[in-house]
Parts: structure tokens; sequence; C-alpha cells
């Protein structure tokens, strides 16, 4: 192997294995962009990020233009000439560049045996254009488990969705209103040179016309402005928060939310912020000192509630609970290859197993929030439907909103190409003890 440092699309065919393998992109990714330029790291993003996102329809078509599969050790090769075809078929990269560096790239991967095989496949493919699509899914670039749940949950928008998941999401930042109005903001942003409009349902949300470094953007490191999607500051409206009101955020990691919940109301007598992950609970605290907020972070299972709670009850609990992150595949589309079929029913079974033991800690008369980033109705609303069997002093409240859609049991918002992300949001009210 070459002992120098690796080319860039060899570095991408390391990273899309490791996906392969079963790491997440935030996991592989920054070590490999550590290893290149910084001017380089935007491309090796996204290299990897449009590798992905397009890899069921780029591997039917490489499988299609391969007359026997790699061996397993040279599987690195397989990788190096999808991202190669993600090149050809959906970047601006000049051919010659693609074909000349892949052949290079193989070499640097230690694979020079292969050299002929990449060129002729790049070749042939480049000469004979893609060929047309078997199946829809194979077009819209899914897993074929994925695609049939998606036809039957919604059967008239699945399509719609596969679409909106292949878009790269905007960049959409929440003002921080303890310190400046969002018009205000917006003018500020225009002062700056960079576009943008006011979000139609987060009061305090705005969307960029381009995504820009968050260096770009005025007062950031002061905590003006934070980057969230509107659907995930949708919550705070949910939750209806008032000055003296105990509440807790369960899993908070990153803190997002946390955040959003600490400055769209002041005077909150405490915020506890809960997360499993140690490493996690590090973004929850950097966040805070950006903003200048307190909350109390603890390190814990919200589910196992002899470990952390005090007994002390809360008026307001948000529960955005771990769930498949199927309505946020457009930012993280490695989830297209890492999330499996058989991944939901447990992930439900996690879903009403917080719902249910953090119930207890919640005040007669308050009201908890369950927020999920999927689409599937498995852990949405009739996680929902199964929790109101079990709990009869739990009633469900119909939030008076103009977003989502009504789906009995809380409200369902899907990935819009050019606004939200998927998100589904339910509210649930203690009766009086």
């Amino acid at each position: 192997m070459s002992h120098g440092p690796l080319p860039l699309r060899a570095l991408a065919a390391q990273v899309l294995l490791a996906v392969e393998q079963g790491q997440s992109l935030s996991q592989c990714l920054p070590p490999a962009q550590a290893r290149v330029a910084d001017q380089e790291r935007g491309e090796l993003q996204a290299l990897c990020y449009g590798s992905c996102r397009w890899f069921h329809r780029l591997d039917a078509e490489l499988q299609g233009r391969l007359k026997r599969p790699l061996r397993k050790q040279d599987r690195i090769v397989h990788q190096l000439m999808l991202v190669a075809l993600f090149q050809l078929r959906f970047s601006q990269q000049a051919t010659y560049a693609v074909l000349n560096e892949t052949v290079e790239a193989c070499r640097a991967l230690g694979k020079p045996h292969l050299t002929g095989l990449v060129n002729g496949v790049l070749r042939k493919a480049e000469r004979e254009g893609e060929p047309a699509p078997i199946r829809p899914e194979i077009e819209l670039s899914h897993p074929d488990w994925m695609v049939a749940k998606l036809q039957h949950n919604w059967p008239d928008d699945w399509q719609d969705i596969l679409t909106a998941n292949n878009v790269q999401a905007p960049m959409t930042l929440r003002v921080n209103r303890r310190q400046i109005a969002r018009d205000d903001y917006l003018d500020r942003l225009r002062a700056t040179g960079i576009d943008a409009a006011a979000t139609p349902h987060a009061p305090h949300g705005i969307q960029l016309a381009h995504p820009v470094p968050v260096d770009r953007l005025p007062g950031f490191v002061d905590g003006t402005a934070s980057v969230q999607d509107e659907a995930a500051q949708l919550c705070t409206s949910l939750l209806d928060l008032a000055a003296g009101q105990r509440v807790l955020d369960a899993c908070a990691a990153p803190g997002g939310k946390t955040c959003a919940i600490l400055e769209s109301c002041e005077g909150l007598a405490e915020v506890v912020a809960l997360d499993q992950s140690p490493e996690r609970l590090a973004r929850i605290d950097e966040n805070l000192d950006r903003l200048g907020l307190d909350a109390r972070v603890l390190a814990a299972d919200a589910a196992d509630t002899a470990q952390w709670w005090d007994g002390q009850r809360f008026d307001r609990i948000l529960l955005d609970v771990p769930c498949s992150a199927s309505g946020v595949i457009r930012r993280h589309p490695d989830i297209k290859l890492l999330r499996r079929e058989d991944d939901i029913t447990p992930l439900a079974a996690i879903q009403l197993r917080l719902l249910e033991a953090l119930w207890p800690t919640l005040a007669p008369g308050g009201r908890l929030v369950y927020a999920t980033c999927s689409v599937f109705p498995q852990e949405n609303h009739r996680i929902i439907q199964r929790f109101l069997k079990l709990q009869p002093e739990a009633r469900l409240l119909q939030p008076d909103v103009a977003w989502g859609r009504d789906m009995g049991q809380g409200r369902q918002l899907l990935p819009q190409p050019d606004g939200h992300d998927g998100f589904f949001y339910a509210v649930l009210i203690k009766h009086d003890e």
C-alpha cells in the first residue's frame, strides 16, 4: 500500500466501507477528514454523503456491470467504484479526472492488480450512461424494506417521502429570543449578505437560502442563534412553558431542545437534562455555555428513575425518544445503510418503556410531550395508542396548530424538500390525582 497521503477518493471508499460495516458517518468521517487539508474536508464530506445518499442506486448499477462480485478482501475497490459512479452520475467533476484519479486511488489502496477492472468498468459506465432503473426503490435509492414499509404506511405519500430524503436539507436557525427578535436577526443576516426567511411554523426559526459556515452567522459565538431544524423547534410551544415550572428533557443530547426550552421561557424553576451517553452530554454543556444558559445535566438512563430521580415531580417533560431517525435521512443518508427492518420493534419497546417509566415523575396537571424524528407509525401514534390503554389517568391533548397531520393520537410532519424534517409529536396531560 502507498505510504503517502491517500487520495480523497480512497479515503471516501474507506469511509463507505466503514458505514457498510456498521459505523455511522459521524463516527468514521471526522477521522478521515483529519487526514486531508482543511480546504478538502468539504469535498470529502460531499463524496461520502452523496455516495451514501445514492448508494442503493449506484450499487445496483455497479453489480450489473461486474461479471462477479469482488472478493471480500477487495471490497474496498467496490466502494471506490461506487464513489466514482457517484461523481459520474451526480457531480460536475470532469470525467477524465474521475477515471484517472480513481485508478490512482486503486493503486494507493494497495490493489494495483484491479486497476484494469476499475478502468474498464468506469469507462464503460461513462460511455453507456446510467441504465434505466428496474424498480422505483432503486431509482429513489432506498433499501427495499424501507420502501415497502413506507408504501404500506403512506400509500399516497411514499414517493414524496423518498424524494424528499434525497434532497439536501436546508440550514435552519433558531433565534435566541432572549437576545434578539427574529425580524431584527433577519435584518442582521441580510446586512451580512445572507439570504434568509422566517420559518412558517416555528416562531423563532429562520431558514437560509443557502447553507453557510456557522462562523459567518452574526453573533453565533455569543449565542444569538443556533442551528436547529424547524420541526425540532416546535417542541417548546407544545410544552406551554411558564415561569416557576420544573422541566425535564429526558433524552437531551446534543442539547438543542434543552437550550430552546431555556431560551423560550425565563424564570423556569429548574431544567434537568438527561442522557445515557457521557460523551454526548459534553455537547449539551458546550451548547449551554455558548448560549449562557443553565441546566442540571445528568448522565443516566431516563427509564431507570431510581438511578437519578429525587422524587420531586416535573410540571413539564419532553421525551424525544431514540428512534429509527427515518424522518431525518436527508441529513443522515447513512441511515439507509445502517438501519434494519428488525430494528423497529425493539425501538418501539424502548419508546413505550420510557413513556411508562417517566409518567410517574410527571406532576398531576402536568404535560408530557412525546417526540420522534420518525415517519413510521409503529414508533409514533401507535405507541401513544398503546400507552393510553395502559394509563387511564393520561389524556391526549390535540394541539391547535397549523402544521402536520392529525393522526388521531398526535401530529405527524413528513419531510419537506424546502422545509422541515420528518417529525412526530403527541401531547399528554396527567389528570389531577
